[in-house]
């Protein structure tokens, strides 16, 4: 409003010094009729000046003042206005009164005679034509400024949102995402504000998603750490007791007994260091966020096979169904250490009924939504507790002497993708796992 009150100020007050200086123009020109000697009838002199716009015209030449063009007045004149010596501020005043005054009046202006034809021309004129003419180009000029201040409110509308709204809204989006699923690690936002003090907040949340990621990490560890410790003393306690024994039995006696006992105390020390070694590792919690990259799966798969020995021709014998084309998007090394422990465990579940011909199989594929695989086995199946705490640490172990460490931390790493791993069946014919990796992001950034 002040940028309009300072245009439309001076443009009406410089509207009405045009005005009034074409009619001392057109006056001029009239009177030269004269000039040139011919003879004005009375129709003449009255259409001159009604084309000129003017009741009388006055050169002034040589001190001599003259009235060469006149006409009667219809009222007495009621003000003066000299432009020859007129300020800036005069023209504004002048131009606000006209405008502020809705009165019929005469008024008298003194002006420059063009082309140095006189001293000063003096015309008189009505007011009323006058102010209707500032009116309407007063008007038509808010009008205008109308349209130009909704056209830049318009662009500052579409400025503002882009720049502070849409990354706004974003933030808001990821919050609000992160809330739902603070284990997801492709929730942690990106910076991508251009505004300097959005990009800080935008580095701000994600430094602190990434640490509430972690520490989350570590409560639950260390949650089903301290519930776990009362079972892990006693499994402890129990192993290594049968490990004195064993080894009491080889200092006290020299029986041949010595020789078969040997390899079960290695055994059973065997289990208690990998016990301690899977605790330790589990509550350190140091599992770094998925680094997303595209991938073919067919070559990790073969990978994973092949580091666990088993190919078509071993024994069990490994499948893949795995189209060679089917590209994914994951961490690497998190999704081959998942796969490598359900093969793990499918390997050892098969061992474990003591008969050949087993199978394992990995297939994988794709819809609208994700990516999934599944791992499936011709074992004897899961226990009914450990399917009841199959992704639960130190509660799932599905062989004994399990500590059930390698489901739990395999959920974990595909939650961090934002995926799921589910149990679709374990039964007397075989147990199948399927994972999901999900191919969209969490959150859809809005565009402008």
């Amino acid at each position: 409003m002040l940028a309009e009150v300072l245009i439309f100020v001076p443009s009406i007050a410089r509207f009405r010094y045009d005005y009034l200086q074409m009619r001392l123009e057109k006056a001029q020109i009239a009177s030269l009729a004269l000039e040139a000697g011919g003879m004005v009838t009375p129709e003449l002199e009255r259409e001159l000046l009604a084309n000129a716009g003017v009741f009388n015209v006055v050169l002034r030449r040589d001190e001599v003042r003259q009235l060469v063009l006149s006409s009667e007045l219809p009222m007495p004149v009621a003000a003066t206005y000299d432009l020859r010596m007129a300020s800036s501020f005069d023209l504004i005043r002048n131009a606000l009164a006209v405008l502020v005054d809705p009165r019929e009046q005469v008024m008298r202006v003194i002006g420059q005679p063009v082309q140095q034809a006189g001293l000063l021309i003096e015309i008189t004129v009505l007011q009323g034509p006058l102010r209707r003419e500032m009116l309407d180009y007063g008007l038509r000029i808010l009008l205008l400024s109308a349209l130009i201040s909704a056209i830049t409110a318009a662009l500052l509308f579409l400025a503002v949102r882009r720049l502070m709204v849409l990354p706004i809204r974003r933030v808001v989006r990821h919050m609000q995402a992160y809330a739902m699923a603070p284990e997801d690690a492709r929730l942690v936002i990106t910076p991508t504000a251009r505004v300097v003090e959005l990009r800080d907040a935008e580095s701000a949340l994600a430094q602190m998603q990434t640490d509430l990621i972690g520490a989350l990490r570590q409560k639950a560890r260390l949650a089903q750490l301290g519930g776990a410790v009362a079972k892990i003393s006693h499994d402890l306690r129990n192993i290594l007791t049968s490990a004195q024994l064993f080894a009491d039995r080889i200092e006290q006696s020299a029986d041949p007994v010595v020789a078969r006992a040997a390899p079960k105390l290695v055994n059973s020390i065997s289990r208690a260091v990998s016990l301690c070694e899977s605790t330790l590792a589990f509550g350190k919690a140091e599992e770094h966020p998925p680094r997303l990259t595209r991938l073919s799966l067919r070559p990790l798969v073969e990978d994973v096979a092949e580091g666990e020995g088993l190919s078509s021709d071993s024994d069990p014998a490994c499948l893949i169904d795995v189209p060679p084309g089917l590209m994914i998007r994951a961490d690497a090394e998190q999704v081959q250490r998942v796969l490598a422990n359900l093969v793990r465990n499918a390997r050892q579940a098969i061992e474990a009924t003591g008969q050949s011909g087993g199978t394992i199989e990995l297939a994988a594929g794709e819809d609208e939504r994700d990516w999934w695989i599944k791992v499936g086995d011709t074992g004897p199946g899961l226990p009914p507790k450990a399917r009841d705490h199959l992704f639960t640490a130190f509660q799932g172990g599905a062989r004994k002497g399990g500590s059930g460490l390698g489901l739990a931390i395999a959920a974990e790493l595909v939650r961090g993708h934002g995926g799921r791993i589910e149990l679709l069946r374990s039964d007397a014919e075989g147990t199948e796992f399927l994972i999901h990796l999900p191919k969209s992001g969490p959150v859809d950034d809005e565009t402008a």
